[in-house]
Parts: C-alpha cells; structure tokens; sequence
C-alpha cells in the first residue's frame, strides 16, 4: 500500500461514500483489478456499472468476470453499441437510483453521450461527478457534440486526464475545474510476471528475433510501418545478414487483409503469423513468447498515441519494447525502451537489429521496465491517485 494516503472523514458519512463507476473498458478483465484495488481502499463502497458486451472495429469483447472482488460490478443495457460517441445507457437513470452513489465517475470523453447521461443525473441529484478524458489533440465538434462537452466542462467537478497532453487540451478549451493526471488502468505485477507465464507461441530456431505486436489491426497503429522494418531486417547488415526476425502479429480489426496483402508483396510469408485477438489474461503468455514488442503508431489528422497500454505490460513482463514518438509512447517508455520517428520504417529496423545482435542489451531494457512499469503504472497505485481526486471532490462538495 502507498503511504500517505487521506481516509474520508467520517464526519461526512456515516457509513462508505458509495461511488458509482459508469465504464465500457471494464468488460475486460484486466482492467477490473483497479476497480478490485479501489475497493479496498477506506470508506470506499464501489459499484461499477458496465455494458454486457462491447463492438469495436476490433471485434467485440463480452464481459469477462474475473477480478471481482470487493466491489460489484453490474450490468446495465447499452444503444448503438460501438459508436464511441453516441452510444448510451437506455436504463443508467434506473441503475444509478438503485445504487444512489455520493460521487459519479463516468469512465467516458466529456464529448460523449453516455457522459452527458450521467453527469445530468448527477446534477439533478446534487451529486459531484467527474469524467475521463485520453484526447490529446485539440478539436472542434459539431452539434450536439460540442452542446454535450460544454454541458461536461460546466457540470463536472473534476477531470482525470490520461496525458499530460489531454490536460492541455480541456485547459486551452477553457476547462475551469480541477484536472489530475492519471492513466486510465494500470497492470498487475503478479500476471503480469514473464518468470511464471508459459509462451503463448513455441520459440523459432530459424529466427534470431521474435517481434511482437498486440492491438488493433488498423492504419494508425502503423502496422505497415513495421512489416517494411521486417522487410529491411530479413536483408541484414554485417554480422545479422541471413538471419531474419520472426513477428506475431496479435490482434483483429478490418486492415488485417491489406496487412496480409502487404505480407506476401514483401515476401514475408514464412517470418509474420497472424495469432487473431489474445484474451486479457493470455497477454502475458504472448509476451513470453517475444524478445522485444514494437508499437509502431501514426499520428493522423484526428489521432495519435495517447496511452499505448501495451507497453506497460510488455515492461512488466521484462519484455524490451521500441515504440514510435507519437503522442504519448516517449513518456510512456521513459529510458526502459527505444523510441524511433513515426513512420520511419529503416530507424525502426536498425532498432531491431541492434537488439537481435545484442542479448545484454535486451534483458538490461526488460529490467528497466520492469522497474518503470512498478514505480509508475501498478493498479494499485493508479487507484491510490483516483482515491486522492475522490477525496478532493468530497472536500468541495
């Protein structure tokens, strides 16, 4: 436990301060050992509401109860399912009655319809509420969107940013309250632990190096980026020529097709496999099964790297990991890792083959990472930030 942490007065309650959590990502398991660890922190009475299901252009996840514990996690029905920013929660004014919570945390973009749901309930019934926001990139909405994030700015009394980026962004907006920095979930040091996880794929004798790749199969990711470094390694320099890198491709999502195009224009039929989606819990038997993870993103017009979650997991795995400059990936990886210009597909494969020559060089980046991962991005101190953000909402109220 972090030291140092306030308990709510118990001059404010006479019992828990019931929260209300308002979250589609915690149908992942992973995710719910926050929630776990947010429970047990004191005065804390945790109800987090969630859809039974959710669709992405990833595919759809169905809720997996695994990490349960000390608080209740409920199902409540969800409209236009996939539609980041229109879907909503046809009977959330039902379940958040039931639940009649002191605070509101609504898990969602002060843009989105679901949070201006929640945040109305709260403000009919005098309840503080805050919401969530990975937005690193300064933009305009049209109608109701913009209607709906100035209804957010005004009627929250708090922000959680997953980026030093994002809390630019709501302050050049004019956002007037209280934003804390924090990420939206952190890891687990016990799953995710490579000294006790069984590979998820056997090793290859005809590869120097595995590479890994987990996430959405889709053009910003820079997937292709990857494949051409591939491309350039499986050619070589001096000492690594004739000894190609392997990749496993973790993930779905509707580029997967041109990625296979792309595989067999670059002759990489025998060095990319394509594993499909990797369950929550799987993830640390895949990254068992790599030497090093590579998050090749690109920034686009209306997107760039916020988080890139998969690091830290890969850190905490003692897996070494190269990311791309995009967004937030440099602050992520910090000195655990290598960073190259995104889209630079001949920096990224010199990365690769630095670390395909050099054995040292990779267990001394996944030590470090194993290092950051735990000093920065552990569930439980993640919940121990929200839990301060709480207290100071209770303290303005």
């Amino acid at each position: 436990m972090l030291d140092a942490i306030l308990t709510i007065p118990s001059r404010w309650y006479n019992g828990p301060v019931r929260i209300a959590m308002l979250s589609k990502a915690v149908v992942v398991a992973a995710y719910q050992r926050k929630l776990e660890e947010l429970a047990r922190l004191p005065g804390v009475s945790l109800v987090a509401l969630t859809p039974p299901v959710w669709r992405d252009s990833r595919g759809e996840t169905r809720l997996e109860r695994v990490y349960t514990a000390g608080y209740d996690l409920v199902t409540t029905p969800i409209a236009l399912n996939g539609h980041f920013h229109t879907h909503f929660f046809p009977r959330l004014g039902q379940a958040l009655a039931a639940v009649q919570p002191d605070l509101i945390h609504v898990d969602e973009e002060p843009y989105n319809l679901a949070t201006w749901q929640a945040l109305r309930w709260a403000a009919r019934h005098g309840r503080p509420a805050l919401f969530f926001t990975w937005q690193n990139l300064q933009r305009r909405y049209p109608p109701p969107f913009d209607w709906i994030e100035r209804y957010s700015y005004s009627h929250s009394a708090h922000a959680i940013a997953g980026n030093q980026e994002a809390r630019e962004v709501l302050l050049a907006k004019g956002y007037s309250r209280p934003v804390t920095v924090i990420p939206q979930f952190g890891i687990d040091p016990q799953l995710f632990d490579r000294s006790v996880q069984p590979p998820l794929a056997p090793p290859s004798p005809h590869h120097r190096l595995t590479v890994g790749y987990a996430g959405g199969l889709v053009p910003e990711k820079g997937i292709d980026t990857l494949l051409h470094a591939l491309a350039a390694c499986q050619r070589g320099i001096g000492e690594t020529a004739g000894q190609p890198c392997r990749l496993l491709l973790a993930g779905g999502g509707p580029y997967q097709a041109n990625l296979e195009r792309l595989v067999a224009q670059l002759d990489l039929g025998q060095h990319v496999v394509f594993l499909g989606r990797v369950g929550s819990t799987s993830m640390p038997a895949f990254f068992a099964s790599i030497d090093v993870l590579a998050v090749p993103s690109r920034t686009t017009p209306t997107w760039k790297e916020q988080f890139g979650r998969v690091l830290v997991e890969a850190m905490a795995c003692q897996t070494a990991v190269i990311g791309s400059d995009s967004g937030e990936i440099p602050n992520v990886i910090g000195d655990a890792g290598l960073v190259f210009a995104e889209g630079d597909a001949q920096s990224l494969a010199s990365h690769l083959l630095r670390l395909a020559s050099d054995p040292i060089l990779r267990v001394d980046l996944g030590r470090r990472g194993r290092a950051r991962a735990l000093a920065h991005f552990t569930h439980e101190r993640i919940a121990a930030a929200t839990y301060q953000v709480y207290l100071r909402m209770l303290e303005q109220t």
